[in-house]
């Protein structure tokens, strides 16, 4: 979840129930061009729908096709999709590694930005009620020509058309802490460990269900028979307990020790 930096111009900000006409498909003159340099932040679910796809482990999907940035304001290590150079382009522009001239290779399992275009999504700033501060913003490139399309949609329409409300629900956790993050002082910053289990339990899921079983994890943070069948069996258990643990190490929710606390 990107924050929109703070300037005289803003998008105009839009609700579930705005409207707007939009459609992509492959007569379009335009398709895949915003397949082309781009920064695509990718999120957990991201990961865990795109290895399973390609039939590898995260960590061999981290390893090809992703690249490590640290959020803008945040410190937050995230990763971005790697873009490759094209043979024969017409442009100087890197492309993603799915897409081709017949559109893109992974598109039951594309990420959560792929799913929201033409739309983005913002929050301001950590509240009690942070979804209360979240809103969507039309993007607007000057050559896609799927705004002359005649296919009107709400926000909410094209969100659950798309998919996009499926992920968003699963990654709220993981949306959740990069906010909370982002409302700390610029200078309360994490330690390199922090950081690291960040990553482990948001990307790397196969290194994490070896940690939570195969370590003294379950000795310091214990978990009832159902919880454990569950996160042994389902990918998205898991994801969501990695990220329910985060938040309680990191933000003393519960009875849980800060993370450097719990690092001493």
């Amino acid at each position: 979840m990107e924050q929109l930096s703070k300037g005289p111009i803003q998008p105009l900000r839009l609700g579930p129930d705005s409207r707007f006409t939009f459609r992509c498909h492959k007569d379009v003159k335009c398709f895949t061009q915003c397949c082309r340099g781009i920064n695509i932040i990718l999120t957990p679910y991201d990961i865990i729908r795109l290895k399973n796809r390609l039939g590898l482990s995260s960590e061999q999907f981290l390893s090809l096709y992703t690249e490590l940035q640290m959020l803008e304001k945040t410190d937050v290590p995230v990763v971005t999709l790697k873009l490759l150079e094209e043979e024969n382009a017409e442009t100087e522009k890197k492309a993603c590694p799915f897409v081709k001239p017949e559109g893109c290779m992974v598109y039951e399992d594309r990420p959560t930005s792929c799913r929201y275009y033409p739309l983005g999504v913002a929050s301001l700033a950590y509240k009690d009620d942070p979804a209360g501060e979240e809103f969507f913003f039309m993007v607007r490139e000057a050559h896609c020509l799927g705004f002359a399309e005649d296919r009107s949609w709400t926000v909410l329409e094209w969100r659950q058309d798309q998919g996009v409300d499926v992920h968003d629900r699963i990654n709220a956790q993981w949306a959740d802490l990069i906010v909370r993050k982002r409302s700390f002082p610029p200078n309360m910053l994490w330690t390199d460990k922090t950081k690291q289990m960040f990553f482990l339990a948001s990307y790397n899921i196969d290194k994490f269900r070896t940690f939570v079983f195969e370590s003294s994890f379950l000795k310091r943070y214990p978990a009832d028979a159902q919880t454990l069948d569950s996160i042994k069996n389902d990918e998205v258990a898991l994801l969501e307990f990695g990220l329910k643990w985060l938040k309680g190490l990191l933000f003393k929710e519960g009875d849980s020790k800060t993370a450097e606390q719990k690092q001493g």
